[in-house]
């Protein structure tokens, strides 16, 4: 169970594990690389696809999107006659000039074609030409893959087994995939797939041209707009503002934009925005801007010197204000950002923020993305960057960059406060009026938290990036993985020891081996807290050593050494009841109560785990109130009283939904499937099992989500349906061999046997005699009772 501390309390369920099974239907637990039939159905079996399991994630279509009906042509000339028959070409690349408008006409076309690739879309900006580093071939596996159902700790590290994979899971699915803004060949041939079901759209500004003699890839070259079709634009995003203009008088301004849609767009916007201004003056100020280029321009920067002249055109057309905070945004560490941080980066209200940012927006110099949310074109984030490095002087950009990294300290500070209060904190601070508001900033904000620690270490700002690492642990969003945090973790580390910070250090360590148990790295996190309970004792933090204390209980109950758990988790309580804090003490308590039940200690677990929940509901600890109530729910489900297990699994499961924490949902519907199960709603407990094993997929807990497919293959043996159940239990078996956790192996084990007894009596036999070596190292009373029975049913067989 996970409590306030991110404390992992632990109960025997058979089978922990991870396994990869094909096909979809309304109740798969999908994982990959294995082939055969194995799915949750319904009682009648009946199969239908999982739209939750479809990724979407194509960008909007392009508004006004004209022109370019010659390269639409070609690129549906790619396209099968026949629905179904095999794709022409399975790579496309949409080269073109910076401004040339490939994105816009790669998800013009996406959209257009999208019903023809049922099984979903994926989509990822690779940001080879942004100022910051591009999106490795890795990182947009990672990314795919996870849309695709495969856990975070199950992708490989290595880049070619990790594109191994991501080709097995496309193999025989008719997917859209657009790679946008791709730099180089390297950074797009692991994201191809192994065959022709699959469409990959590429955009570049090069001709990557590997990709056409290795790969087979159709290039599209995106050219200028003809004369015509750059004349339309113009008179499309102008029409119903001014007055219809002289079409020569447009086709000469659509010259000096090179005829490149980015330009004509921006330009068109200014025009727009000046009705009685005759195109005569705007055509003057643009020739008078262009002539600042001409002395830094070459023949062969034409197209782009273009752009940059539009860029200047618009940006000298601001009010000095709204210049400022184009310019300032250039310094903005995140990709896409709030109305709030702007105001914090540019030090004036959001009320005027706000006015200002409808200036750049209008201009087409600021693209809105929802509401309150803007990002930059690559091009325009670079003259963003490049005209705060000319205009605005060093003390002003460190003071924009320092206010800032000071919002999101504050901001994530209050999150905190409301996702993750202390035993003793006071009220959260009132920046986020509920519980939900925090939650909705964390998931807004939680793909810029990396981005934001990482400025403030290329800025030499180490107490931020200290401060903002330890804080971010607590606000990350309830559904964020904890991979992006650890890298987090090892940048405020480095920050805190140049510091000398050893109470922060400390307090890094904890958090980045809670963050190592999520993720199964056992050894990893017991040496962080090992660490952090030395810092902790040299420095006579007795608070902090009880909490490292508990949290080795954690590691050392994940591991099954339960002796070991129970005097770590006993030394924690005692400790914290020394120092009067009743929270901490109830929380190694409950762990307690967690420890002595997988030992087989009822009365002794159902006793520490009342006085837990006694305890939590008093003091009105949300989170430690459901690890308790699921606590009681196992106790009773083990002593087959099916119905209280079931109230109290529900009420646990209700608290987590109403604390939006994915986590806690998925772990605690695990004791919900169970009850369900003893209470002969074999529908329900599978439609449990199937919510929670998404839920730990999508957050890497290999472990949690293997616990899920046990109790749907116990499941199918209540229903009698033993080749199904067999199925779970020999995956989980295997991928608990691969974790090493040979307890739960041994428990798959003995499970897939039962499975197996009557049909394969001699294989069953065989994994009977395996889970009793699994078995001989653990002396408590449970795994003595195991070994027990399972001596018993093979003599049954050998006589």
């Amino acid at each position: 169970m996970r409590n306030e501390e991110g404390n992992e309390e632990n109960r025997t369920v058979p089978g922990s594990t991870h396994s990869e099974l094909s096909g979809t239907t309304r109740d798969a637990v999908q994982a990959g690389r294995i082939s055969g039939g194995v799915h949750f159905h319904d009682h009648g079996g009946g199969r239908v696809r999982n739209e939750d399991d479809v990724p979407r994630q194509l960008l909007a279509d392009v508004r006004g999107f004209v022109n370019r009906v010659h390269e639409l042509a070609e690129l549906n000339a790619v396209l099968p006659g026949e629905d179904g028959a095999p794709l022409v070409i399975s790579v496309c690349l949409i080269a073109g000039t910076a401004g040339a408008g490939k994105t816009s006409l790669a998800l013009h076309w996406a959209h257009h074609i999208r019903e023809r690739f049922p099984d979903g879309q994926l989509y990822i900006n690779l940001r080879g030409y942004d100022a910051g580093e591009p999106i490795t071939a890795h990182e947009a596996l990672r990314r795919f893959l996870a849309a695709l159902g495969v856990p975070a700790s199950g992708i490989p590290e290595d880049t070619e087994a990790a594109s191994a994979l991501f080709r097995s899971r496309l193999a025989d699915r008719r997917m859209l995939i657009v790679l946008d803004n791709a730099a180089s060949v390297a950074q797009v041939r692991p994201l191809l797939p192994g065959h022709g079901q699959a469409l990959v759209i590429v955009t570049s500004r090069g001709r990557l041209s590997g990709l056409a003699i290795r790969d087979g890839a159709r290039r599209l070259t995106l050219g200028t707009l003809p004369e015509h079709e750059a004349v339309a634009l113009l008179r499309t995003v102008t029409a119903g503002y001014r007055p219809a203009d002289d079409a020569e008088k447009l086709a000469e301004l659509a010259r000096l934009c090179a005829r490149l849609p980015l330009a004509l767009r921006i330009a068109a916007e200014r025009a727009a925005g000046h009705p009685h201004m005759s195109l005569d003056d705007l055509i003057a100020d643009l020739r008078d801007e262009s002539a600042l280029w001409d002395a830094l321009s070459t023949d062969d920067e034409e197209e782009a010197e273009a752009v940059r002249t539009v860029f200047a055109w618009s940006y000298r057309a601001l009010s000095a204000e709204a210049a400022r905070l184009f310019r300032l945004l250039g310094l903005h560490p995140a990709r896409e950002f709030g109305i709030e941080s702007v105001a914090a980066l540019a030090g004036v209200s959001v009320r005027r923020t706000r006015q200002l940012l409808d200036v750049l927006v209008s201009a087409h110099l600021l693209e809105q993305t929802a509401p309150d949310r803007y990002e930059f074109h690559d091009l325009l984030r670079a003259y963003a960057t490049n005209q705060a490095q000319q205009d605005e002087p060093p003390h002003s950009r460190a003071e924009a960059l320092r206010q800032v990294l000071d919002w999101y300290l504050r901001s994530a500070e209050a999150a905190r406060g409301w996702l993750k209060p202390g035993p003793a904190e006071p009220t959260p601070p009132a920046l986020f009026p509920d519980y939900d508001a925090a939650v909705n900033w964390a998931e807004r904000e939680h793909e810029n938290f990396l981005p934001v620690v990482r400025a403030a270490e290329a800025a030499g700002e180490d107490e931020f990036a200290g401060r903002l690492a330890a804080v971010l642990w607590g606000a990350k969003a309830p559904s964020a993985t904890v991979h992006a945090w650890l890298t987090i973790a090892e940048i405020g580390l480095v920050a805190v020891r140049r510091l000398g910070d050893r109470a922060r250090e400390a307090e890094l360590l904890e958090y980045q081996g809670m963050g190592h148990a999520r993720i199964n790295l056992l050894a990893e996190s017991r040496r962080c807290h090992e660490r952090a309970l030395e810092i902790r004792r040299e420095s006579g933090d007795r608070r902090g050593e009880a909490a490292s204390l508990n949290l080795l209980g954690i590691v050392e109950l994940r591991r099954r050494r339960l002796a070991a758990a129970e005097d770590f988790f006993s030394r924690a309580g005692a400790v914290f009841g020394e120092l009067g804090e009743r929270h901490r003490a109830a929380m190694s308590l409950s762990n307690l109560s967690s420890t002595r039940f997988d030992a087989g200690k009822l009365e002794e677990a159902e006793t520490d785990a009342r006085q837990a929940l006694e305890i939590h509901r008093d003091l009105g600890a949300r989170r430690s109130v459901g690890n308790a109530l699921n606590q009681l729910s196992a106790i009773h489900c083990e002593r087959g009283e099916a119905a209280a297990a079931l109230a109290t699994a529900q009420e646990a499961v209700e608290l987590a939904l109403d604390l939006r924490n994915d986590g806690l949902e998925g772990y605690w519907l695990i004791s919900l499937g169970d009850a369900q199960r003893e209470s002969g709603q074999l529908d329900a407990a599978l439609a449990s099992y199937h919510r929670s094993a998404s839920l730990h997929r999508r957050l890497g807990d290999r472990s949690r989500e293997a616990m899920a497919w046990a109790g749907a293959g116990e499941t199918y043996l209540r229903w009698g349906r033993e080749r199904e159940a067999a199925d779970f239990f020999r995956r989980a078996a295997a991928v608990h061999r691969e974790l090493g956790d040979t307890w739960y192996e041994a428990l798959a084990l003995d499970r897939l046997a039962e499975a197996m007894a009557a049909e394969a009596p001699d294989r069953a036999a065989e994994h009977r005699r395996a889970a009793l070596g699994l078995l001989a190292g653990y002396p408590d009373p449970r795994a003595t009772a195991l070994r027990r029975r399972l001596a018993t049913n093979l003599e049954g067989t050998s006589g």
